[in-house]
């Protein structure tokens, strides 16, 4: 399998598969396609994984698209400005842990499934409802990410707070934690929201510099009242 990344404001990977490959998204993730392509729609995974999908926010069903020619392409874009950053999960073994809606698609041979936080009500209050996904195998994984993409490797003990709709996935390695801020007048002046996503070292974290829902408010707070 190739990709090539193309654009800038809202980025598309273009996929050129051979006889027998195939990749794999949500259900209307695919932007374009040429002939060859074969396409199946299921729940992948069986109806436990799917009910866990549409629970993190993502589709039920899942779209795969297998190769019958050599040389077929495929394109998927963002779903907002930002871009797209290709990962290796080969060179991954013990996988990768994703914040939900970052996950725009991946070789078949890559699995995801549905990671909790420690504290299960952290997880499903924290901010913007902080429940992961956890993607092991192999094969190339693509994430989407709102705004620019920020890498930091975190040394051992190393701990970073980050707003939970700025993270987009960090190794394993590193240990995670959903906090609430700090003071009430913090709380309801500060304008950072009640929680603080903590990240501890050693591993790679990606954060990504827009918060689409914090800029999707912010125009719906300007926008008149109809009458």
């Amino acid at each position: 399998m190739k990709y090539e990344i193309l654009g800038k404001t809202v980025p598309v990977v273009e996929v050129s598969l051979n006889q027998g490959e195939s990749i794999y998204t949500q259900s209307g993730g695919m932007s374009w396609q040429t002939e060859g392509i074969k396409m199946k729609t299921n729940a992948r995974g069986g109806v436990m994984k799917s009910l866990g999908r549409m629970f993190v926010g993502e589709s039920i069903f899942m779209s795969s698209y297998k190769a019958e020619v050599d040389g077929a392409k495929i394109a998927f874009a963002t779903t907002v400005p930002g871009d797209i950053i290709p990962i290796n999960m080969t060179n991954n073994p013990n996988g990768m842990m994703i914040q939900k809606k970052a996950f725009l698609c991946a070789e078949e041979d890559v699995e995801l499934k549905i990671k909790f936080t420690k504290k299960f009500s952290a997880g499903l209050f924290g901010g913007e409802g902080f429940i992961l996904q956890q993607a092991t195998g192999k094969g190339m994984l693509f994430l989407e990410i709102d705004g620019d993409p920020i890498v930091k490797e975190l040394a051992p003990g190393e701990v970073l707070k980050v707003d939970t709709g700025n993270v987009v996935a960090f190794e394993p390695t590193v240990t995670y934690e959903v906090e609430t801020v700090k003071g009430v007048g913090n709380i309801f002046l500060g304008g950072e929201g009640l929680f603080l996503t903590r990240l501890t070292g050693p591993g790679k974290v990606i954060i990504q510099s827009q918060n689409f829902m914090d800029f999707a408010g912010r125009i719906a707070s300007i926008i008149p009242a109809g009458r």
